[in-house]
């Protein structure tokens, strides 16, 4: 993700098991202590989606468990600008129109070391 590059109105998806993980949008003190603020602030849907309305960095992380400290966050930076105007795929007999970028999708799945870890609690 340190690669990508945030505009507003893109947005994020969190996928997860309902119920296995959260996400919280945190500060970066808390990010860096994988701290989480009340239980009632958390996203729990396993299907939760954020829409970038403002630019800046942006914290992120998973509040079970030990799974921020295994390395279930997140940090993007979200840039002032809308995201530009994508060139369209060229189509017989089509007028060219410009296109927003797709969502930015943030997955999180249970890597082997998460599921190790999980289950060594």
């Amino acid at each position: 993700m340190k690669d990508k590059t945030f505009f507003l109105g893109d947005r994020l998806v969190f996928n997860y098991g309902q119920g296995f993980h959260n996400v919280y949008r945190v500060n970066g003190t808390s990010f860096q202590q994988c701290a989480t603020p009340s239980l009632s602030e958390a996203l729990t849907t396993g299907n939760d989606v954020i829409t970038l309305a403002t630019p800046g960095r942006k914290w992120y992380l998973c509040g079970v468990g030990n799974h921020c400290a295994s390395g279930m966050k997140l940090v993007i930076t979200v840039s002032s600008a809308e995201a530009p105007a994508l060139a369209p795929a060229p189509t017989s007999g089509s007028s060219a129109t410009n296109h927003k970028s797709p969502f930015i999708s943030c997955v999180w799945m249970l890597s082997a070391l998460a599921v190790i870890l999980i289950c060594m609690m």
